[in-house]
């Protein structure tokens, strides 16, 4: 075959594959499945076996010949995992109760893939890490039951090799990568006692000696944890679910490090805010978060957990390495406008800048040089799609569904480590046929009294640039400072708007009557976007309604006290300060 992957698409036109790169068109070896039911789909985990169901049947094909080797008669499957090393096929569906209340029956089960046949059944109720997890080489599973953890050996699933009982495990994840597996566990607190995430070596897991690793925090109601590939450290985000100080919807997260030689600590993040993304490098020796109120930082720490680069603020709340860890994205998906920035991860250089709007999706190639960004429901239901790109910024391919359809999922089939050689990086755009993906940047809305004035910088804060990039100090053409600057930008800003004032008297002096008379009030209300901004041009707006209150009293005849009077003198001064308010000076 002259193409590389294949990336399967499921929604509402089917499920079919798309092959690609250099040309992206659809496989005409894999039968499209054109039923609006295709609930899952999965591969194997080097890429060679490719399954799916469809609301009648569980199908397994050899993904090169598309042939089809298994087929499984389980209608109800909402969930397929393959098993390592290809071994196993789980698959899961809805735990139902009789009508009298007895027990269901078990609804995850686990098929020998070589003959079709099942080699156990479970009940599992919740949906949530409904898979059983393997090590990299199948040698162990583990499940958890009830809050303990079961452990079987070589698929032998009749007999429970080991357990770990620990008060009430919450969830756990097991080391990648070559034996000896280690055992990551999240134990929630209660009455009083704190969370602690412990490390053990399997099977050592007796006697309070047995851990590698533990540390405790009070402050966790839910954790992420985070083996890197090597195995020898793991990150924890712990999120509460509430901000108790009321600064974030988001809770409050902290970020901890835990080795598996026992040495722990706390990441000490400069800003305060969210914690959106934490990634292990592949080269496992750093990592990169991306945290903070917006605009949010993003920062490489190495494993003393010491900043190796801060990358400033930006609108972002993802990050992505490449698989040989070359490259990082930063992106700002979701509610934000899908931004990317391609940083060379070795020089900490800027590649590119693409954008990929209303994406909901990211996804590296195996092959470190493409991307995938996809607009899926049921996140968005309009304009799904996907894109496909070369990190050099380059679009290579994009696809929208028609009209009323819906894409639900696109990803790239996986390869295992050293398939694909890495290769240098690149920086000079790779050709295209298609235009570039440049969207029109939104124009701000400017209310009709500012339209024909200058646009200045009404930005509420500056983004602070990479570290790299900072004005060097001691430069002859010295940065000013910010007040310097603010001074400046305002002294400008006046300039220009006196000239416009000249130019535009000559038109206006025949209108200027009627505008007089009609009141401030009905300047279309405009945000700044900075609150406290918002807040002073709304009490400016108040003052000097009042004032055309007074002075529609006095007009009227009525005497005005004397601190009446005083105000109306203000109205000049104020209209000043909310119109450089509004000009954002």
């Amino acid at each position: 075959s002259n193409y590389l992957f294949t990336l399967p698409v499921r929604g509402s036109e089917g499920l079919y594959m798309v092959n690609g790169p250099p040309s992206f068109t659809e496989s005409t070896a894999f039968q499209r499945d054109s039923g609006k039911n295709c609930k899952a789909v999965a591969f194997s985990k080097d890429g060679s076996l490719f399954a799916w169901c469809n609301g009648e049947k569980v199908n397994i094909v050899n993904v090169t010949s598309a042939e089809l080797l298994r087929s499984f008669d389980l209608p109800k499957a909402v969930c397929l995992e393959f098993s390592p090393k290809n071994n196993v096929l789980a698959t899961w569906q809805a735990y139902t109760t009789a009508k009298d209340g007895t027990a269901g029956v078990p609804n995850l089960q686990l098929h020998d893939v070589k003959t079709g046949k099942c080699l156990k059944s479970f009940i599992q109720k919740k949906m949530q890490n409904w898979c059983p997890c393997w090590a990299d080489d199948e040698s162990i599973c583990a499940r958890n039951v009830n809050n303990e953890l079961h452990f079987f050996e070589n698929n032998n699933f009749n007999t429970i090799a080991n357990k770990l009982h620990l008060q009430k495990v919450n969830d756990f994840v097991l080391s990648p990568g070559a034996q000896p597996t280690k055992v990551a566990v999240y134990v929630p607190g209660s009455k009083g006692a704190p969370s602690f995430v412990r490390l053990y070596q399997y099977p050592n897991f007796s006697g309070p000696q047995s851990a590698l690793a533990n540390k405790s925090f009070f402050k966790a109601d839910k954790v992420t944890m985070l083996w890197n590939k090597k195995a020898t450290a793991v990150l924890v985000i712990a999120s509460t679910e509430v901000d108790k100080t009321g600064a974030s919807y988001y809770g409050e997260q902290t970020l901890h490090y835990i080795a598996a030689n026992g040495e722990s600590a706390v990441v000490q993040l400069p800003k305060n805010g969210p914690i959106y993304d934490v990634v292990w490098s592949p080269n496992s020796v750093e990592f990169c978060a991306v945290y903070g109120f917006m605009p949010a930082k993003a920062t490489v720490f190495n494993l003393k957990c010491d900043p190796v680069f801060d990358f400033g603020t930006g609108p972002r709340n993802a990050a992505y390495y490449s698989p040989h860890g070359h490259i990082l994205v930063l992106a700002g998906f979701g509610n934000l406008r899908g931004q990317m920035e391609v940083w060379d991860v070795k020089n900490y250089k800027l590649i590119s800048k693409p954008v990929a709007s209303d994406s909901t999706y990211f996804a590296w190639c195996p092959d470190g040089e493409h991307i995938v960004t996809a607009t899926c429901a049921p996140r968005l239901r309009v304009g799904n799609g996907y894109k496909i790109w070369h990190y050099t910024g380059s679009l290579l391919h994009s696809y929208e569904v028609p009209l009323n359809e819906e894409m639900w999922q696109v990803f790239w089939q996986p390869f295992l480590d050293g398939v694909f050689p890495a290769k240098a990086v690149k920086y000079q755009a790779v050709p295209s046929e298609l235009p570039s993906a440049e969207p029109k940047p939104a124009q701000a809305y400017r209310p009709p009294a500012l339209r024909n004035k200058p646009v200045t910088s009404s930005k509420l804060h500056e983004d602070e640039p990479p570290q790299n990039m900072k004005p060097q100090l001691g430069s002859t053409d010295k940065p000013l400072s910010k007040t310097a600057l603010k001074n400046q930008r305002k002294h400008e800003a006046k300039k220009a708007a006196k000239q416009e004032a000249k130019a535009d008297a000559n038109q206006e002096s025949a209108q200027s009557t009627a505008s007089q008379n009609a009141p401030r009030s009905a300047v279309p209300a405009v945000t700044s976007g900075d609150p406290e901004v918002d807040k002073k041009i709304k009490n400016l707006r108040k003052k000097l309604k009042a004032i055309e209150q007074l002075k529609e009293q006095a007009a009227a005849g009525k005497q005005l006290e004397k601190n009446q009077l005083e105000k109306i003198q203000k109205e000049t001064a104020l209209l000043q300060e909310l119109e450089d308010l509004e000009l954002g000076l």
